[in-house]
């Protein structure tokens, strides 16, 4: 990990996108499970909800992770930098296994094209934080 960037001047930039990509998670969760909870939680023909495909499983899984990038990003220390990284990562490997699986019997979270481009995106918000959110334990006091 020495080769990443540490103290990256646009760190400010990065943990606030990792913070509005949680909110965002947060309430595509909060939306996706009021209109859905009527279905069964891993139908596969879903609703759409804010233009993505989505069922009760899929719902809480977004609201579950949404909840640790929020925790994650508010309590810093580079715990957001591991968190973020790991998670764009499986954002973006899920949204490859989405792709695989969008018209079998093994879609299970209702997902759909919209979805897979979402995942790619948040995951690549993620990963941007992640790399670059770096901090060092001792920073230069900046006097003015």
């Amino acid at each position: 990990m020495s080769h990443l960037p540490v103290d990256h001047p646009l760190r400010g930039f990065y943990r606030g996108l990792a913070l509005l990509t949680g909110v965002g998670l947060i309430a595509f969760g909060i939306a996706g499970w009021i209109q859905t909870s009527s279905l069964s939680f891993f139908d596969q023909s879903g609703k759409t909800v804010l233009y993505l495909s989505t069922n009760p499983a899929f719902s809480v899984l977004s609201l579950v992770v949404g909840i640790g990038v929020l925790i994650a990003t508010v309590v810093g220390r580079n715990l957001d930098v591991a968190t973020n990284t790991a998670l764009g990562a499986v954002f973006i490997l899920a949204g490859l296994v989405m792709l695989c699986v969008i018209r079998t019997d093994a879609n299970y979270l209702a997902s759909s094209v919209r979805n897979v481009n979402v995942s790619f995106v948040v995951g690549m918000l993620l990963l941007s934080h992640g790399l670059y959110g770096r901090v060092s334990r001792h920073r230069p006091r900046v006097t003015a």
